[in-house]
């Protein structure tokens, strides 16, 4: 048996400091930077803060970490550590923070998972601005980086929906200095390597994945290797809808370039300047960016309380980033791009040995994955292809030809984890695209069929979650998401294998409620085929507009980004309502609410199909 390690055991030094007792343990007297978040610190490589942390502790830099700091005080927490010598890092942790603190209806959520039990006032709203304000009031001379998914989101002029209206970028809003956007390893390790040769931050301006506001009689900065494309400014966005909803299709194509141009956009007397992004993570980065020496577990002072987004993942191991679906509703693709970068197998087993020594490890991992569990290793055939492309999604509207799509590496990984010595059972959690487990166009058919198998054989807790998110080919082709049928193949043959091995299991289907597209027609249907599938649905999501994602401009705006033309979208509570209700059609007393709806559109052939026996 492995030599168990406890966190109790781990000398305190062993975390990034967060108290000025603990920076005067390492033998410290001033600091290089200071990072300020949004979320509790974990030393764990999914928590953002503590892998911004070690990357630039890997420099040699001195750093410290301020978890949720008390912004309604006297300000003693982003006081007692001091200024450091070249910046401040501020990022609202892993979530942005109004979807972190707020549901689609707008309710304070009652608990905030990222937060030491679950305590939902331990961060302020719009996170990143409000600290970043306090910084540059206490600190005037001091530089911010601003970066995480907030700040990565919302760049540029981008609808907020807590409060019902277009915004200016988050460097506006906040004041800060520099933005890295995106998965924030390549920029921030080029900024540490030229803050060591000693070039001066303020001219820091052309580090790709970054942003920056330049005066409007300042030059702009040169790099000749970029092309400039400009976005529509934010005042003509605030006047003309459709004109905002076409900055979005600049946004999202070159975001999603092998070689894209740099963005501007006009506010006020600045420009916004944002730089191309870095080209997708090696495995050697990705590998490196695992390999930092975290404890894995939260910092000692949340000894005795709980954070549950740590306990959700601590046993689980992510083996890769990105994500080629491009989904109208998702940030993923819009943070972390398109292209999918891997870790090497040996990195990934190393980590599954880590975990196996954790204290409370009991041979159960809760996920092997990534934002799309079996994406692992894909890329395309070509890279020439790949290299002209501006779609936004390999997948849709069909798998693309040049995308080798072959399962064969993740069931090499996912035999090598079942045999290790110390795991008794490793689930995939992540979301499934079970669009590729039957792609037509696939060259690995068998291979396909082998990767469904052994994910239904050895891979389910018991109810696998996948999320089909609608029914109706016209709401999914807005989604960006597969036909339906092939949720029903899917089903077929999870069922199937299931019968086959003995198996007790079953599949939870994830729905959306009201996304732009979709109307009370549709969500009748979507009772109907659901209920066919023998599914009283629990659980739905309603849409929530989130920044920077095209499910959100068609929103606010009324038009698609893509076509510039009208889409039809629930806004309105009664309405969103109305679509839900569908949902729940088995409910006491919906049946007389879903027939008073059904008789005004004329449509009483839906209601007598859901009501069927």
């Amino acid at each position: 048996m492995n030599q168990k390690s406890h966190s109790l055991n781990i000398p305190i030094t062993n975390w990034l400091p967060v108290s000025r007792k603990e920076v005067l343990k390492r033998g410290w007297d001033e600091l290089d930077v200071i990072i300020i978040s949004g979320d509790a610190y974990v030393d764990h490589p999914a928590f953002g803060n503590a892998v911004i942390g070690r990357i630039i502790e890997s420099y040699g830099f001195k750093v410290a970490i301020i978890p949720q700091p008390n912004w309604q005080d006297d300000l003693r927490d982003f006081k007692k550590l001091g200024k450091p010598k070249y910046f401040f890092g501020v990022t609202a942790g892993n979530m942005d923070s109004m979807v972190n603190k707020y549901t689609a209806g707008k309710r304070k959520r009652e608990k905030d998972a990222y937060s030491p039990n679950g305590l939902n006032n331990l961060r302020p709203d719009y996170a990143t601005t409000t600290y970043t304000k306090i910084l540059k009031e206490l600190y005037p001379d001091t530089p911010v980086v601003i970066g995480g998914i907030e700040a990565s989101l919302r760049r540029v002029t981008h609808f907020d929906f807590w409060e019902d209206k277009l915004l200016p970028n988050i460097l506006t809003e906040s004041g800060a200095d520099l933005l890295i956007y995106g998965m924030g390893e390549q920029p921030l390790r080029e900024l540490l390597h030229l803050l060591q040769k000693g070039v001066p931050f303020s001219s820091l301006r052309t580090i790709p994945q970054t942003a920056v506001l330049v005066n409007q009689y300042e030059n702009l900065p040169k790099n000749k290797n970029w092309e400039d494309i400009e976005l529509n400014s934010h005042e003509v966005c605030l006047k003309d809808k459709k004109k905002y909803a076409a900055n979005f299709k600049i946004v999202e194509i070159e975001s999603n370039k092998v070689k894209a141009d740099r963005i501007l956009q006009s506010i006020g007397t600045d420009t916004l300047v944002i730089n191309p992004p870095y080209p997708v993570m090696t495995e050697k980065e990705m590998d490196y960016s695992f390999s930092l020496p975290f404890t894995r577990y939260p910092h000692p002072k949340y000894r005795g309380k709980t954070i549950s987004a740590y306990e959700m993942i601590k046993f689980s191991v992510n083996m890769h980033r990105g994500c080629f679906g491009g989904c109208s509703f998702c940030t993923i693709s819009a943070h972390q791009g398109k292209f999918i970068a891997s870790r090497s197998e040996d990195s990934i087993m190393k980590e599954v040995d880590e975990i196996s020594k954790m204290d409370d490890f009991k041979g159960y991992l809760s996920d092997l994955g990534g934002p799309s569990a079996n994406m692992y290793q894909m890329k395309g055939i070509d890279q020439e292809i790949c290299d002209r492309c501006t779609s936004s999604s390999c997948i849709f509207p069909t798998v693309c030809r040049n995308l080798d799509t072959s399962p064969k590496a993740m069931r090499d990984i996912y035999e090598k984890v079942r045999k290790h010595p110390e795991v008794k059972k490793a689930f995939v959690s992540s979301g499934l695209r079970y669009d590729l487990m039957f792609n037509p166009h696939s060259l690995n058919k068998k291979e396909d069929e082998k990767y469904c198998e052994d994910l239904v054989t050895h891979h389910v807790s018991g109810r696998l979650k996948v999320a089909p998110e609608h029914t109706q080919d016209s709401v999914l082709k807005l989604m960006r998401k597969p036909s339906f049928r092939y949720f029903k193949i899917f089903k077929t043959k999870f069922e199937e294998i299931c019968r086959n091995k003995g198996l007790r299991q079953e599949i939870i289907p994830y729905f959306i409620s009201s996304h732009p597209g979709a109307d009370e027609i549709d969500m009748a249907n979507l009772a109907i085929k659901t209920k066919e599938h023998g599914y009283k649905l629990e659980q739905v999501q309603d849409f929530t507009p989130t920044p920077m994602t095209l499910a959100t401009e068609i929103y606010y705006s009324g038009y698609h980004p893509y076509t510039l033309k009208k889409v039809y979208t629930a806004t309105k509570m009664d309405a969103k309502n109305h679509q839900r209700n569908f949902f729940f059609w088995y409910k006491k007393g919906m049946k007389e609410r879903l027939l008073e709806r059904l008789k005004k559109f004329n449509r009483l052939d839906l209601y007598k199909r859901i009501y069927q026996s």
